[in-house]
């Protein structure tokens, strides 16, 4: 299986004029047992795909109502939880779906990663920053370093660290980033 696309599915691929993805082109992913199903959401094409599902009709696939009618996040959340629970077996990769969720978004978003870890029948690949996401208990996470790939848990990446340091001391961070030089 090769994806070829930005965002979508096997029923939606990128436009002829939208790019296409870099990754997309660089990933041969395989896996058993076969899996005819897959599903890559990309932050940056979200809007595409939401466009080309309501002028498919697909309302019933989106929780009942236009993606486009929806906040960004509320969207997100419809597809997610609609569209994928199609899918059956499957792989889903996505690429910062946190761009879309305000943290209690992202929670909700946890609940349905725990429903397709339950079912067993999805495997996920999630691109994320996203400390609530990378937070999943039982996730596997690899950071990418310069040249490497290694496994890490959540309190060793950047962006737990840097969030839980800022959340602790803002004015610590604010006096560092807004100081004119002057004492």
């Amino acid at each position: 299986m090769i994806f070829r696309w930005a965002a979508g599915s096997q029923d939606h691929q990128r436009a002829a004029d939208e790019p296409e993805s870099r990754l997309a082109g660089a990933l041969r992913p395989q896996w058993l047992p076969r899996v005819r199903t897959e599903f890559y959401l990309r932050a940056e094409n979200f809007f595409s795909m939401a466009g080309y599902l309501d002028a498919a009709d697909a309302i019933e696939r989106s929780g009942g109502q236009r993606l486009h009618a929806q906040s960004h996040g509320e969207s997100v959340m419809a597809l997610l939880s609609n569209r994928i629970s199609e899918i059956g077996r499957g792989v889903v990769l996505m690429d910062e779906p946190e761009a879309a969720l305000s943290p209690s978004r992202q929670l909700a978003f946890l609940t349905l990663l725990h429903e397709w870890d339950l079912s067993k029948n999805v495997q996920l690949i999630i691109a994320t920053h996203a400390p609530i996401i990378l937070s999943y208990p039982g996730a596997t996470l690899y950071r990418f370093d310069d040249d490497d790939i290694v496994e890490a848990a959540v309190e060793e990446t950047e962006h737990f660290r840097v969030t839980k340091s800022f959340l602790s001391d803002q004015e610590r961070y604010f006096r560092r980033i807004f100081d004119d030089g002057a004492d």
